[in-house]
């Protein structure tokens, strides 16, 4: 018969398993304090980067999105740092700013597009506010994503809805649209037109007639679309949140 592990075995085995769980700990702990050094440099080399570039990140767009890109790798948010060294910058006030500017031009073309923008739109509008002042600070598209997103904190009154590649929309009344709602919208937009139909949707999205109609009568009663009745063939929902978007593109 095989002989069972004695008690000393098994008080030997389990000794040297906590050996081996107290090394492993010492070797996270060695590892964490590495990388919270090396965090450190490249912290304070960032401080340095933006201290001697501090012109060209606040005036030049696509300079600042990368400035962006390298405070995320280490988990600095310059934009939510109001005090210190980050507030020296002043990219955050240049990104509330811009949020305050976005709810203007919002809550100015509600009625008309029942609280739905492309970006574009928007970005024309803003540009055109702004004037030449300002020391002539670009906004790009990034700018407006990321000011629109601080406006997550009037709860979903402001949203960034996507509808399709490197298109977006600012969404500024209570409620979100569902999946069916924006899937209409990257349709329209991937045609380059403003509007949509019961017949477009059914052929391009494979849906049933009924869904299709839910989903545009929907975005009508919630002033988000305008439904043309004079056309021979069949109704058409236009978006007038993407009149101008259209327009520019042809």
């Amino acid at each position: 018969m095989r002989r069972r592990a004695g008690v000393g075995a098994i008080q030997k085995h389990k000794i040297a398993q906590e050996k081996y769980k107290d090394k492993g700990n010492e070797i996270q702990e060695n590892q964490f304090e590495q990388m919270t050094k090396q965090l450190e440099v490249f912290r304070i080399n960032l401080e340095d980067f933006a201290t001697k570039h501090k012109n060209e990140i606040r005036k030049n767009a696509d300079f600042r999105r990368q400035f962006q890109e390298m405070c995320a790798t280490i988990g600095v948010d310059p934009l939510s740092s109001g005090k210190g060294f980050w507030s020296v910058l002043g990219i955050g006030d240049f990104y509330y700013e811009l949020a305050v500017q976005i709810v203007e031009v919002c809550l100015a073309t509600n009625e008309k597009n029942g609280g739905l923008i492309s970006l574009s739109e928007l970005r024309t509008r803003l540009i055109k506010a702004r004037g030449q002042g300002k020391q002539h600070q670009e906004i790009s598209m990034d700018d407006l994503i990321c000011a629109a997103k601080k406006l997550k904190i009037f709860g979903s009154g402001f949203s960034v809805v996507s509808v399709g590649k490197g298109q977006y929309m600012v969404q500024s009344v209570p409620g979100e649209l569902s999946m069916d709602h924006t899937a209409v919208l990257h349709q329209a937009a991937s045609f380059g037109q403003a509007y949509a139909s019961v017949n477009m949707l059914r052929t391009q999205l494979h849906w049933e007639e009924q869904r299709c109609s839910r989903a545009l009568d929907h975005m009508l009663k919630e002033g988000l679309a305008w439904i043309d009745l004079q056309e021979p063939t069949e109704k058409r929902y236009y978006f007038p949140s993407m009149f101008t978007a259209c327009i520019n593109s042809k």
